[in-house]
């Protein structure tokens, strides 16, 4: 067993120390190979100097008998693409390779490491680094790759990149929107198609993959979103493609392109719906596509899943009448079900829809939310990462037919002997709109409220907002704020997933209406808790949880202290310089956005408020911060010009806050921030804040 920890050392609680907090293993991603009998996760841990946190890959025992045991280990980490048809791993890494030039920049590169053992090579280098890696069962491999618009092949793409960085060239032209995307600038190299023949003995050679342009320059149309898959037979690619409409919008659609020559058909496209996340059926016959109608100012669309044929016709609206949105799926080894996570009333269980009549079934019945979903090939068992509220991410077994609970497997945590056992307890609460419709949260408490003291609550807004608090979270981690003596408020208000069509509907175009409403409707409940002070209370969310916590600022006084985090203040400065104001143009109208705008209340804010934002956040740009945080400023009125409001500004953080030592500042601040406004405490400024 690989352990980290010192026997002697007595091991902090991690909810109370923020240094062991950051220091839990976090699993993403999840692989199996063709055969069924390896299973990959992912495994990020900071680095030693806890500036950022890097991925290992970890072997997990499908059948649950064996201790998880790490395959990979490297200061720039690992990410898991794909298994070969012979089992070997495929994974990206930055990692210098052992003979390579240790003057050029590290980039994300193609290894692979045996099935057999021996060490990880790499197996293929082009210069704008690889992602999404795709393997067909006869061998061909697809990857994504960014090259530059000129570029003829990855030898004058690297050429090019020297040019530029030898003449200090960092400008981008752009003829296209969007031009930044979440903390990142689009451009000038795009993503194109590449693909490669795995040679059967690529595991004992030191040859690497001749990679094949298959798309050539496309712009916009493999964005950062984009998804593709490969027939069986190696023949064909279906991917996501982006195509350019009036006024600076865009639309998803699906294209086949034919691995020989490069021709692209087209699949999907519909100027009213977009599709995402194709999957082929494994005769390579279908593609299952998430399908979604566009929303309007006055329609929040909808989602479901669809069929089409890899030959060509129309799509099959396969669960148009489910009354849930389905996430990407993945097909039965036979082809008559695809499996699918969805969100319902505060869980995302696993779900088998029928290839034919769409009839879904559930098949988990717990309180957890399912991701990252394999299929074994004999068709017995579903693999997913399973989380909760009150539980991080951890590998488990299904049944397929649903016939038995989901079985926890060994995963790293357990060989790390550094389980998570949460500092309380996770209750419901409802109540009832002012419309009458239901209402429901998740409220985490100290293990002993209710018997001791009540303790005081903070109302956690979600962002979105179309989400659900139903699964862990690692950066909105409400056991944190439990540890510290309150009682956490996770309510699904207005524009939630989980609850229907209709549930979202009730708060579309205006979010300053229901969702408010029904974010007091559920405090009120939660106050009448025996566990809870209801005098002492607070809010708190990020992106839409930080614009509705800056709603609620302009509206009531009753709570206080109020944080806000990569908030949307002013909505018709955000919706002309967000990355994609395409969107915005349909999702609002002009009247919508100055009726539900919160800074128009400005005036009315007597709540201390702690504004958090980072300046890499594209998002939700950090216009917003500066112009809330002015406002709140020139409306002070005291003599020496002090404020009860405070400005965590993060330069190099973006629409998250994802370093190790900088999420300890944002959780060591606003608990401080808390103490001092709801518990009556000193303030006390966080040490390394200096």
């Amino acid at each position: 067993m690989i352990t980290d920890a010192n026997p002697d050392e007595q091991p902090a609680d991690p909810f109370f120390d923020l240094d062991a907090y950051a220091g839990l293993p976090r699993v993403g991603g999840l692989w199996l190979s063709p055969d069924g009998r390896r299973l990959v996760v992912g495994v990020a841990r900071p680095e030693r100097k806890k500036n950022r946190y890097t991925t290992a890959l970890w072997e997990v025992d499908p059948d649950g008998a064996r201790t998880a045991r790490r395959l990979t280990r490297s200061s720039q980490g690992e990410s898991a693409a794909a298994f070969t048809p012979s089992g070997d791993l495929l994974f990206v890494s930055a990692r210098p390779e052992p003979d390579g030039d240790a003057d050029e920049e590290p980039k994300g590169a193609l290894w692979l490491q045996p099935a057999a053992g021996g060490d990880a090579r790499v197996a293929a280098c082009p210069p704008g680094g690889v992602r999404g890696v795709v393997v067909s069962e006869a061998g061909t491999i697809v990857v994504g790759s960014a090259m530059m618009p000129s570029s003829t092949d990855t030898a004058s793409d690297k050429e090019i990149r020297t040019k530029r960085k030898e003449a200090g060239v960092s400008a981008i032209l752009h003829e296209e929107y969007p031009v930044r995307y979440w903390d990142h600038d689009l451009g000038p190299a795009r993503t194109r198609l590449l693909v490669a023949d795995l040679a059967e003995d690529l595991a004992f050679t030191d040859a690497q993959l001749d990679l094949r342009d298959v798309t050539g320059h496309a712009g916009r149309a493999l964005d950062d979103e984009a998804s593709w898959d490969i027939t069986p037979d190696g023949r064909t690619v279906v991917a996501t493609w982006m195509v350019a409409e009036p006024a600076g919008s865009q639309r998803s659609t699906v294209v086949a392109i034919d691995v020989a020559s490069g021709e692209r058909r087209v699949l999907a496209d519909d100027v009213d719906h977009e599709y995402e996340s194709p999957r082929l059926s494994p005769d390579g016959a279908r593609v299952a596509v998430v399908v979604r109608r566009r929303s309007t100012a006055h329609d929040p669309g909808d989602c479901w899943l669809g069929v089409v044929p890899v030959t060509g016709g129309p799509v099959q609206a396969l669960t148009e009448a489910w009354d849930r949105w389905p996430h990407s799926a993945r097909w039965t080894p036979d082809g008559t079900a695809l499996i699918v996570a969805a969100d319902d009333q505060g869980h995302s269980p696993l779900w088998r829809v029928d290839a034919t009549t769409g009839q879904p079934t559930r098949l988990t019945h717990d309180h957890g939310a399912y991701t990252d979903i394999r299929v074994s090939p004999d068709g017995r068992w579903i693999y997913a990462l399973r989380s909760a509220v009150d539980s991080p991410p951890a590998p488990v077994r299904v049944a397929l037919d649903g016939a038995s609970a989901p079985a926890p497997l060994l995963g790293p945590a357990d060989a790390l002997g550094v389980g998570v056992g949460v500092p309380g307890r996770l209750e419901e609460v409802t109540a009832t709109a002012e419309d009458g419709t239901p209402l429901r949260a998740w409220i985490a408490l100290p293990q002993q409220a209710g018997t001791d003291a009540p303790v005081p609550l903070l109302l956690w807004i979600h962002g979105g907002p179309l989400g659900s608090w139903n699964a862990w979270s690692w950066r909105w981690n409400p056991w944190i704020a439990v540890a510290h003596g309150y009682a956490v408020l996770l309510p699904d208000p207005a524009l939630s997933t989980g609850y229907g069509i209709d549930f979202i509907r009730r708060g579309w175009g205006a979010w300053g209406d229901a969702p408010y409403t029904d974010l007091m409707a559920i405090t009120d409940a939660a106050q009448e808790h025996p566990g809870v002070d209801g005098n002492r209370t607070a809010a708190m969310g990020g992106s839409f949880g930080g614009y509705m916590a800056n709603w609620v600022a302009g509206h009531t006084d009753r709570f206080a202290a109020i944080v806000t985090h990569a908030s949307l203040w002013a909505l018709d400065q955000m919706s002309g310089t967000t990355d994609a104001s395409y969107y915005w143009a349909r999702e609002m109208t002009p009247e919508m956005t100055d009726s539900h705008s919160p800074h128009r209340s400005a005036d009315a804010i007597t709540t201390p408020m702690l504004v958090i934002h980072g300046d890499k956040d594209y998002r939700v740009p950090i216009g917003e911060a500066l112009r809330l945080w002015w406002d709140l400023l020139s409306r002070s009125k005291a003599e020496d010009g002090s404020s009860p409001h405070k400005f965590l500004y993060f330069p190099d953080e973006n629409h998250w806050i994802l370093t190790p030592n900088h999420a300890k500042i944002w959780y060591s601040t606003v608990l401080a921030f808390l103490a001092h406004h709801v518990d009556g405490k000193e303030w006390e400024r966080p040490g390394l804040l200096g």
